[in-house]
């Protein structure tokens, strides 16, 4: 039971406002890219790092387009995933390499990876930052998405 609270309690502090003001200047950024990740290990309580990433497009055919990838960060963070001009609208797909992530580190995880699919910029240009919480057998995942920006293409 400990552990549900103690995983409740991350989560609501991740996705709070105050884990944003706790960012600084960093956090400033956010509201500079198309689209960034925010991942977090809830088993351990930390960003998670060197968790591979990757961006798709889906296609008129309804195929998908790699159009980015990366590595998150010791803060568990990708920043400019896409640049304004890639980011048109449409569906994305942002892939979440979960099982090599806990594979590394020693859990066998249930979850191949994780992905989150959903449609960009149907509504005018905006920014968008994608968290996941982990756990070696569950994820939730949550979308920060800004006002319409001016068109910066």
């Amino acid at each position: 039971m400990a552990y549900y609270k103690t995983l409740v309690l991350l989560s609501i502090f991740i996705f709070s406002d105050a884990f944003h003001l706790a960012q600084g200047a960093h956090g400033e950024t956010d509201s500079k890219c198309a689209l960034m990740v925010k991942v977090l290990d809830a088993v351990r309580g930390i960003p998670a790092a060197k968790l591979p990433v990757k961006v798709f497009k889906q296609k008129e055919d309804n195929t998908w387009d790699l159009i980015s990838s990366g590595i998150t960060s010791d803060e568990g963070e990708i920043h400019n995933l896409t640049t304004e001009a890639q980011f048109t609208e449409g569906v994305y797909k942002v892939i979440f390499a979960t099982k090599r992530f806990w594979k590394k580190i020693g859990f066998s995880p249930f979850h191949e990876y994780v992905d989150v699919v959903f449609t960009a910029n149907d509504a005018g240009h905006r920014h968008y930052t994608i968290a996941v919480l982990l756990t070696p057998y569950s994820f939730s995942t949550t979308a920060v998405v800004s006002d319409v920006q001016e068109s910066h293409v």
